[in-house]
This record gives structure tokens, sequence and C-alpha cells, in this order.
């Protein structure tokens, strides 16, 4: 029986902490936040997963070594922006050769870096993986049909971390792209709130579809530059996730769009959605990526201006509409 210790008690954390309980594991479930540590362990009840009972198996923890002590393995699920101080609050207590999944998506603002590179930056000793793909945290908890990618350095972890967490309703594929399933799962979010903006503004599916296309055809030209491969970012943590977070209204990211995109500004928007919209912080990070890489974003460019700049979302997308003209595929001769 595998020993886990879920880093991180959020919509994802608390969904996963569910998903491996049911498998037989020993799990225990770490909060950073006193108060919440304790609703949850007296009602077994997530705020934002409603309906969905916590076992009592599950022990709820606030005590980051106990959370970590004699982990099989380790799965970090905090919001982005907190990654790097969470890591370093590990380090005391992992051990060499650790495995640790993280499972947020996001990139650093400040460095640039993915999420699994500043686990290692932090984490030295551990071994990093990643978990990722359209899995929004409702649905797992609910037992709905899933699939995931595991990605590690090595086909031993990605096979371990894929017989961890498959089951008959999970199900997990492996890749070595570390690099591209995380620039997906990052970058997607803000094509996503894209997609919700648009909705606000009322448009409809027409306009969804070209951005999702062209949303894809951005994160791939970035992420191929960067290093990533090509056919990860039209497997699901390319097309697959961006297509569920511009799509359903379990995204948090096409909810604060929407928001925006009905006049409300950034931060009125992520105060209603009242859970981390991931995009508002990869957007900058996606922008200065794009410039490091000599890659053009237009999508990815409207959005900071919208979100940072006060430009008008209707006045962003007609200057999408009216961009130069261009072919859609560079590599198609007459």
């Amino acid at each position: 029986m595998l020993s886990v210790g879920v880093i991180g008690s959020g919509t994802w954390g608390t969904a996963l902490a569910v998903l491996l309980q049911s498998k037989g594991y020993s799990v225990d479930l770490w909060s950073a936040v006193h108060e919440e540590a304790e609703s949850l362990s007296a009602s077994r009840i997530h705020p934002n997963l409603p309906g969905i009972r916590i076992p009592e198996e599950i022990c709820i923890t606030e005590d980051l070594e106990k959370a970590m002590d004699s982990k099989d393995l380790l799965v970090m699920s905090v919001p982005s922006v907190y990654v790097r101080q969470t890591a370093a609050k590990m380090n005391p207590w992992c051990r060499e050769g650790q495995i640790v999944v993280n499972v947020a998506k996001g990139i650093e603002e400040s460095t640039l870096m993915t999420l699994s590179q500043v686990i290692e930056d932090e984490l030295p000793m551990g071994d990093v993986a990643v978990l990722s793909g359209p899995s929004h945290a409702e649905e797992v908890s609910r037992g709905l049909p899933t699939t995931c990618v595991a990605g590690a350095h090595s086909r031993k972890t990605a096979e371990f971390v894929q017989d961890a967490f498959m089951n008959q309703v999970f199900r997990v594929y492996t890749s070595p792209d570390i690099l591209g399933i995380e620039l997906g799962g990052a970058l997607k979010n803000v094509i996503a709130l894209a997609a919700g903006i648009a909705d606000g503004l009322g448009y409809g599916d027409n306009t969804k579809a070209a951005l999702i296309t062209r949303g894809i055809a951005e994160i791939s030209r970035l992420g191929t530059a960067m290093g990533g491969a090509f056919q990860t970012f039209f497997g699901l943590t390319g097309i697959g996730d961006l297509i569920v977070t511009c799509a359903s209204m379990h995204s948090r990211n096409r909810r604060a769009g929407i928001l925006i995109g009905q006049g409300k500004t950034m931060e009125e928007a992520m105060e209603e959605v009242h859970m981390v919209v991931e995009g508002v912080y990869s957007a900058k990070a996606a922008l200065a990526l794009g410039k490091k890489y000599h890659q053009s974003l237009p999508i990815i460019e409207q959005v900071n201006q919208v979100l940072f700049e006060g430009k008008p979302a209707k006045d962003a997308v007609n200057d999408l509409m009216l961009r130069d003209k261009r072919v859609e595929i560079q590599d198609v001769f007459w």
C-alpha cells in the first residue's frame, strides 16, 4: 500500500486525495491554513466541492513534516504563486530521490521558470514529475472518466506515477516531455481568459472556435521554440486541456474572463470567482517568454493589455480581427 502526502488542500489537491484514498492508499492532506485544516477535518466537506465527502481515512493536517514523513509519493497541489515558498518549506524533510509530482499549472513570473523547474530549484534532492491534462477537480472528485499525462525525467518514474493514479475512471498516459506538458497547462489558462472575455461580450461559437484554434497555434509556436515536443501541444495537455478550459463553467479562468468581458476589472473578477485565477498570473510571463523567444503571440498580447493596461475588451477583439493578412499554415505551399 502506498503512502501519499498531498501538499495543498484546494479543490484539486482534495480531489486527488479522494482519488488516491479510493485505491486503498494511506493519504495525508496538508493545508497551509489552520482554520481551513480545522474546518475540513470537522466537516469533511470542501466548500468548493459540494456533495463530495472527504473520507475519514484521509488525515487532514497543517503539520508539513507529518504530511511528508516516510511517504512513497508527494503531490504538490498549491497555487503557482505559492509553489516556490512551499517547496522551500518542504526542503528540510525531503529525502534523496523522493518522488514529487507537481499538479499545479503556471509559470513563475519573476524567473520565467516552469513550476517543476521551481520545485527542482528548491528540492534538488527530489525526483520531480508532473501530472496534467483536462481534469476539473469537480469532475474527478465525482469519479467521472478523465485522462491525464504523467511526465518525468525517467520512464521508471513516469510509470510509477501512472500506476499510482490510474484506475477505472482516471486514465494516465506517460511522456518524457515535462516542458511541453507544463507549458501547455500554463499557457492555456491565458487563452481561456480570452475565451471567457469573448463569452462576456456576447460573442458566439465561431469566436470560441477561432480562439481555441489560434490559441493552440500560439501555444505550440512558443512551446516548440522553447524545446517542447510539437506533438505534446496536440495531445491531452495541449489542445485537450485548452478545449476543456475554454468551454467549461468549472474553469475559473473562463469565469473570470466572462466577468471582464461584462465590464468588471481584473481585480473585481478575481474577487468574484473566489479562487486563484492562474491565467492572470501566467499572462505576463507568457508575454515575456514570447519576447525572449521572438514569437508572435497576438491573443496573449491582447489579454495582457486588457488585464493590466485597462484596454476595453471589445477593442482588443477588434485589433485581433484587423491584424495584417496572413496565411494560415506557414509550411504548406502553393
